[in-house]
């Protein structure tokens, strides 16, 4: 059966400015919204230790801060060096205004 997690409001985040978001039992979270739609991902990059959340986000990719390598932010996989390995992306559901991670 699968629970749904309180991860934030929409309003707390804005199309290219994701929101940093810790969850109990959960690695430091990513919420993006891209064109209305909303994304969450692990916030750590593979390829060091850099929260994602203070990187660029451009359309569909979120930059690191430290090495310009970035990720698509729907699916987790790398699509720029030196990113080679994919952050865990989530799935997530909108109930009023709500944002909730949906568990298994």
């Amino acid at each position: 059966m699968s629970s749904k997690i309180l991860l934030c409001k929409t309003d707390a985040v804005s199309d290219g400015a994701p929101l940093n978001v810790n969850v109990e039992g959960f690695p430091s979270l990513a919420v993006y919204e891209l064109d209305g739609d909303y994304f969450a991902t692990d916030n750590l990059c593979t390829h060091g230790n850099a929260m994602l959340t203070d990187g660029y986000q451009e359309g569909e990719e979120i930059e690191c801060p430290f090495h310009g390598g970035a990720f698509n932010i729907k699916t987790g996989e790398p699509t720029a060096f030196p990113c080679q390995v994919a952050i865990k992306s989530y799935p997530v559901t909108v109930e009023n205004n709500e944002i909730y991670l949906v568990s298994a």
